[in-house]
């Protein structure tokens, strides 16, 4: 069975940085395409970024835009959650997921967002952002 894992999370004060990773077993995470998700508290769990196969195009959550960066390490095979400028609301579990093929519509700024596209999920890493 396919598995991801992710790693990295913790408490860190607002304002601050945090770089989560996210391995695979038994696939390579290059030929899917990936997401992070995250979940607070009693809230649902929402897409906040993820990164096509191949070209690897990003796409972010407007509540992260310009402090979250995923990326890509093929040489390795693991993608990246870099979290900068940490805010209290940003805390909660975050996953992993991932899926072979997403139809990306022309103009569309929501593809990769929803956790109904994905197949395979991480158990997630708790990020905690406090003083």
């Amino acid at each position: 069975q396919l598995q991801l894992v992710e790693s990295g999370g913790g408490l860190v004060q607002p304002g601050g940085s945090l770089r989560l990773s996210c391995a695979a077993s038994r696939f390579t995470l290059e030929d899917y395409f990936i997401g992070w998700f995250r979940q607070a508290p009693g809230k649902e769990r929402e897409g906040v970024s993820c990164v096509r196969r191949g070209a690897g195009s990003t796409n972010y959550a407007d509540s992260v835009k310009g402090r979250f960066t995923i990326s890509r390490d093929n040489a390795n095979d693991m993608v990246y959650l870099q979290m900068n400028s940490l805010k209290p609301e940003d805390t909660a579990v975050y996953y992993c997921a991932a899926v072979p093929w997403i139809r990306v519509p022309i103009g569309s700024n929501s593809w990769g967002l929803s956790q109904s596209e994905y197949a395979y999920w991480g158990q997630g890493t708790q990020v905690t952002v406090s003083s």
